[in-house]
């Protein structure tokens, strides 16, 4: 299942192109556009080699509506509509490695997905370089580490995101392993279709992804880093509402205030089981 945020329409459709190269299992896409984009989308679709030969992907248009970008509304639009047991819920600025597909299914067999509370991390990297050679194996997407050619993802800006993935066990990793719930962790996952959706409060920019995982967590899922599993973001502009979050007091104290309610939200459903998140909450 992935999204599409306020990109560019043309990059858009050139990294969707990029992803039907490397992941070739079903695609549940929603996209978030006006009546005339998603025109000039269905045309550009039926023009691409790509696009037209894909017998597996199916597109949800969320028609524009109001200021800030639904994101959690259209991740929900394409998660209902995937027709797969099991879903990797990501973006559509990240492409994943080579072989992903066949390697995600291996892991939910091995790893029991479907008679267990699990999530498979697929451990984030990223780069700058709008134009990259995409390591094809674990060890070159370490060498490219270590050569500063890639990074581990938002590094520079949210590290809390994705510290807890561990990538520094995860780099000699051979079996796949656990890591704990930490505060403001917002990992791609693998989880089974009837998962909890996202809350659709979050709109616009922050913790639209946290939230989630904050669920998985507090219905007692285990989190399980995948060791030879990889995707990189590709850079683009930022959208307009990362830009509003960065320059607007008023829209982070907005968002502060709906965090608080879903944490209280949080506790009354799960009760004992959401304690710690309110304990986090008050130590930040």
């Amino acid at each position: 299942a992935a999204t599409v945020s306020r990109l560019c329409l043309q990059m858009m459709l050139q990294m969707l192109e990029a992803i039907c190269k490397h992941w070739e299992g079903p695609i549940s896409l929603a996209l978030y556009m006006s009546d005339a984009e998603a025109q000039q989308f269905l045309r550009y679709a039926q023009a691409s080699e790509v696009l037209k030969n894909r017998k597996n992907v199916g597109y949800h248009i969320v028609y524009k509506e109001g200021q800030f970008y639904p994101v959690n509304l259209v991740r929900n639009v394409a998660l209902r509509n995937a027709n797969t047991p099991y879903v990797f819920l990501t973006d559509v600025d990240f492409l994943p490695m080579y072989g992903l597909y066949d390697y995600l299914r291996k892991s939910i067999v091995q790893l029991d997905v479907a008679h267990t509370k699990k999530a498979l991390v697929v451990p984030a990297f990223e780069t700058l370089r709008y134009r990259l050679s995409f390591p094809k194996s674990k060890a070159e997407l370490l060498s490219m580490l270590d050569m500063g050619t890639l990074y581990t993802f938002r590094y520079h800006v949210w590290p809390k995101g994705h510290a807890p993935t561990n990538y520094a066990k995860w780099r000699t990793a051979t079996t796949p392993y656990k890591v704990e719930w930490e505060s403001d962790f917002e990992p791609y996952v693998v989880v089974r279709r009837d998962c909890p959706e996202y809350d659709q409060r979050f709109v616009g920019f922050g913790w639209n992804k946290v939230s989630h995982i904050m669920e998985l967590d507090a219905q007692e899922f285990d989190l399980m880093v995948l060791p030879n599993a990889f995707m990189i973001h590709m850079p683009h502009a930022p959208s307009f509402d990362i830009s509003k979050f960065r320059s607007s007091s008023s829209y982070r104290n907005c968002l502060n205030t709906l965090k608080d309610e879903f944490h209280q939200d949080l506790s009354r459903k799960y009760g004992a089981a959401a304690l710690k998140y309110l304990t986090a909450q008050r130590n930040m």
